[in-house]
Order: C-alpha cells, then structure tokens, then sequence
C-alpha cells in the first residue's frame, strides 16, 4: 500500500480559511502525538488550536510538553475517582469550561463511556497503532508481532462505545521486517501516528469550516 495515496488533497487556493477547531486533547503517557500536534499548529499547518490537554497520570511527560507549548493541562487521575463515568463526567465538565469542539484521543490509555460520547457525538476521534479492525485493545504492535503479520499500521477513527470500533477516517500502512521488536516496529508506526492524526484533522477542520 502507497503512503502517498493516503494524503489528503490539497485544498483549491480560492477556498476561503477554516475557522480553528477548538480541540481538546487526552492523553495518558508521553505525548509524542499531541507534540507532533502542537507544532503543526504552530507552523500554520493545521486550522486548529488545541484548548486544554487533559492527562491522568501525574508523571506523564506531556504534561511537561503542555508546558512547554504554552498549553493549559488538568490532571484528572483516575483513580482518584470511583467508576469511569465519574470520570468522564469530569473530562467533559473540563473541556466544556476550555470551550472544546472536539475531543482527541492521543495515547488515551482509558476506556471512555456514553457520558463522553453523548456530550460530544461523533465529535471523539482515538489513534490506534494498527490497521483496524486488526489488533484492537491494548499491546496492539505485539499483537501483530504475535500474529506474524507482514503489514500493521495505525488508524484515526471515531470512537464509539465498543473499544476501537468506530468509523475509520483515516488509516496508513506500516511493513513488519523479520528482525522487528516491539519497539523497532512501534518507532515506525509512530512515524505514520503523527502524520495521519494531521491528516484527520485537517479532514474534520475543512469540513467544520464548510460548516460554519
């Protein structure tokens, strides 16, 4: 499968500009994803703004990232709270007082429930480092090592209640080499990560654009 023929046309040059998406972004580890997010915003790449970055590990790196973007974060630790509708109802009471349009899942290593979902419909998308519907749940890159796959990649997808089920956006292509380990193997589908979740959004933030 050609990488190129996964990119997005360009749009017209008299298109008039989007208005940015206000997005908010969730994410639980190192935030790899929502720094290759922040700079292609920065560059004027992206006709988004990312208004808060919500995380649920105190120790998690992106935060530090959030920091150092100049972006607002929250931690809401999970387990300070006693069911995952409590705190889901506590995301959505954050993104809503950072005026969110929509809501990213950028190493969201939680499993979200209807209270989300209902509060932003088909407006929560997730990243997930395979070519779904293959290898959902977690340890997706050693399931595909597992499997003995010759080709995995990583989707940006609506999330719906069902774990890594929704609507696919957009998808990209990753080789398996013999000699791959978990993290060879995750070091490039994480390459193809920063490209397509651009890529999704850049989709959703013509379509808003059209919209308004």
């Amino acid at each position: 499968m050609s990488s190129e023929a996964l990119v997005v046309p360009a749009a017209p040059e008299n298109t008039p500009p989007c208005r940015p998406l206000r997005l908010g972004v969730l994410a639980s580890g190192s935030g790899s994803n929502f720094a290759a997010l922040a700079a292609a915003i920065a560059a004027g790449e992206l006709a988004a703004q990312i208004q808060v970055l919500i995380y649920n590990n105190p120790n998690a790196f992106v935060a530090e990232r959030a920091k150092q973007w100049q972006i607002p974060s929250v931690l809401l630790n999970h387990r300070h709270y006693p069911d995952r509708e409590s705190l889901d109802a506590a995301i959505v009471e954050t993104l809503k007082a950072h005026a969110v349009e929509w809501v990213v899942m950028a190493g969201w290593m939680r499993i979200v429930t209807p209270v989300l979902l209902n509060a932003y419909p088909q407006r929560v998308i997730n990243l997930h480092p395979s070519l779904l519907p293959s290898f959902r749940g977690l340890h997706a890159v050693e399931q595909a090592l597992a499997a003995g796959v010759k080709i995995t990649g990583c989707t940006v997808h609506l999330v719906a209640e069902e774990v890594d089920s929704g609507p696919i956006l957009v998808q990209a292509a990753v080789p398996v080499f013999p000699d791959d380990t978990p993290a060879t193997l995750h070091a490039r589908i994480q390459v193809q990560e920063h490209r397509i979740l651009k890529q999704a959004i850049a989709m959703i933030a013509a379509q808003q654009g059209h919209r308004d």
